[in-house]
């Protein structure tokens, strides 16, 4: 399946105001009070603004940071990593592969025994999809995640 970057205007037209700040300008969701920090159904977590799968509730895990963190991408080439000295501070930025879109930030204290990062993951910059309804939704490949 092919995802394509979607322009700024067409987001702001299918985007909230936050899902929007998010993505397309760098902003960061509150902490703690946003949809995906304690969800932990089954299934895949996309980009919001193209659908790219990005995450698995497989590699979900509760960190305390308040937003949402993976252990992984579903696959690497999904995200793309940069540097980010933003806020008198070296990070690195996740954003998504094909839609460029900003998702959060990647730091190297998570679980040791699942590789030791925590991509930090702004709510506002995915859409879930729940097991039962990968197939339906065109992400039934992924499925093999969950065996």
């Amino acid at each position: 399946m092919k995802y394509e970057k979607k322009s700024r205007e067409a987001l702001q037209k299918t985007l909230t105001k936050m899902q929007y700040n998010v993505t397309q300008n760098n902003a960061t969701e509150p902490p703690y009070m946003n949809a995906y920090n304690r969800h932990f159904q089954e299934g895949i977590y996309v980009d919001v603004t193209t659908g790219e799968p990005l995450f698995s509730s497989a590699d979900k895990f509760e960190s305390g940071c308040g937003w949402p963190s993976f252990a992984k991408p579903i696959e690497p080439a999904a995200v793309r990593e940069l540097k980010d000295t933003s806020h008198g501070m070296i990070r690195t930025e996740v954003r998504s592969g094909a839609g460029d879109a900003h998702l959060g930030h990647v730091f190297s204290d998570g679980p040791p025994d699942r590789g030791g990062l925590r991509y930090c993951i702004n709510s506002a910059s995915l859409r879930f999809i729940p097991k039962d309804r990968m197939e339906t939704c065109g992400y039934g490949y992924l499925l093999k995640l969950f065996e």
